[in-house]
């Protein structure tokens, strides 16, 4: 999987000074890189007993959607407030250059359900940790992670503890 890092273009200061931004566009316009980075995804989570498959908005809807297409399973959209259409819960939590809020239908995962968490960047954890109270408020239960990038620099690992966690790429 380390031939795909030579599609990612890394960006300095973006979105603010400091931050080394991994722009995927560059990935995914790439057929081969695409289809490796999903094919990939499934076979790393290819044995992960899970029901449904939840993309975090929005980068996370690029892999998500289409591992849970790969693996017969239903999707789930995590979205930013005001986007979805139906009763919500949401959480608020820390970014490594602010604080931001995601939102879930309250039906969209039923107690006792084992969902898969796939996006695009593990970085500090906080994203994906907050994913995961959302799909604990709701009675389900977070069967793993699954990223194409992981930036171990920012030790995102450690906020997922006792959590799996798999990463296609590593910074």
């Amino acid at each position: 999987m380390d031939h795909l890092k030579s599609l990612i273009r890394e960006v300095p200061d973006f979105p603010k000074p400091g931050i080394n931004f991994f722009d995927i566009t560059t990935l995914l316009k790439d057929q081969a890189g695409y289809r490796d980075v999903i094919d990939g995804l499934r076979e790393t989570v290819a044995a992960v007993p899970c029901d449904v498959i939840l993309g975090i908005e929005a980068r996370g809807f690029m892999f998500a959607p289409t591992v849970a297409y790969a693996m017969g399973k239903g999707f789930v959209p995590v979205r930013k407030p005001g986007k979805l259409p139906h009763k919500t819960t949401q959480v608020q939590y820390a970014l490594e250059y602010g604080h931001d809020t995601l939102e879930i239908h309250t039906d969209a995962v039923a107690p006792g359900q084992r969902v898969l968490i796939v996006d695009d960047v593990l970085a500090t954890g906080g994203t994906a940790g907050a994913v995961a109270q959302l799909v604990e408020k709701l009675g389900g239960t977070v069967a793993g992670f699954a990223f194409v990038i992981e930036l171990d620099f920012l030790n995102g690992r450690k906020k997922l503890d006792g959590y799996d966690v798999w990463s296609l790429l590593r910074y």
